[in-house]
């Protein structure tokens, strides 16, 4: 999906995680409440959303809306632990669970976004359980590779109510998804097991500013409130909003890390005359009015 605003401030790229059900595939999941799995599409919902919400408003921006979506079924076709994938960004990736199916489509959407050279790329999944563990249900978990875009995203999330804490992207967390037969490997674990997500996820997006909110905590309300009925709540999309009708355009062409952001490509560039292995491709030099390389804040 594609909104074009008129003088448009800058290009925004929203992707959006749609498991229409998760069964976890071969690597099934417990009986007990998998019937909740029906949400897992509830990142996809709320881009779907948020699309809307920038056309009925004529926001002065270009934004993109991307859903993978797919279900993840056990079957004889499936997918199983021990293969080897390769993304459509040419990275390799084992798989050691297929629970672990999210990031795997939503690595390849973060690659397409790059064509579009946004200035901004977000992710909204309802991606780890770790994430519920470590945040319960009050608020999404929030990872950057870039520090001014990582507050923009907290500060919306603050100013809309629905809240995103921030989480650590060090680069020790990109070595434990380092794979010994691949490039990547889909998992690390129990251990840290949202902020390595969203390393996996942090691999594939070298070249622009990106965020990952894992939303598995608060895709689903199981008691009404003043606020929310029983069910899904459309989670994130108050806070996608308010983000995109405060947009500042970002100084710079790229990610800014610090330090709670720092993760780089699953692999380095390649060399002078080969294309490159990184999902992002670089932007085209255009020249400013002002005559001054660069955007203006």
């Amino acid at each position: 999906m594609e909104y074009q605003g008129r003088a448009a401030r800058g290009t925004v790229c929203l992707v959006g995680k749609a498991i229409t059900f998760d069964s976890g595939g071969i690597s099934i999941k417990p009986a007990e409440q998998m019937d909740q799995m029906r949400f897992d599409m509830s990142g996809g919902a709320a881009v779907i959303a948020t699309m809307r919400f920038a056309a009925q408003r004529k926001l002065p921006l270009h934004v993109v809306g991307l859903v993978p979506s797919t279900e993840n079924m056990p079957g004889g076709h499936a997918y199983k632990p021990g293969d080897i994938l390769e993304s459509s960004a040419g990275v390799t990736i084992e798989v050691l669970n297929t629970d672990a199916e999210g990031r795997l489509i939503l690595c390849d959407a973060l690659a397409y976004a790059g064509r579009y050279r946004p200035d901004a790329v977000v992710d909204i999944a309802t991606l780890t359980g770790a994430c519920v563990v470590a945040l319960g249900t009050h608020c999404c978990g929030l990872m950057s590779n870039d520090e001014w875009l990582l507050d923009r995203i907290y500060d919306a999330g603050m100013q809309s109510g629905e809240r995103a804490w921030p989480l650590p992207l060090w680069s020790e967390y990109r070595d434990m998804v380092k794979s010994d037969v691949a490039d990547i490997k889909n998992t690390a674990g129990r251990w840290g097991g949202a902020i390595t997500a969203g390393a996996f996820l942090g691999a594939f997006t070298n070249g622009y500013r990106w965020a990952h909110l894992d939303i598995a905590g608060t895709m689903l309300s199981e008691r009404p409130r003043a606020y929310q009925a029983l069910g899904g709540t459309g989670a994130s999309v108050r806070l996608l909003t308010e983000f995109l009708t405060d947009w500042k355009k970002p100084r710079g062409k790229g990610p800014v890390p610090g330090p709670r952001t720092s993760v780089g490509p699953a692999r380095p560039p390649k060399t002078k005359g080969q294309p490159p292995a990184a999902p992002a491709r670089k932007p085209a030099t255009r020249k400013a009015k002002t005559g001054k390389a660069g955007r203006r804040p």
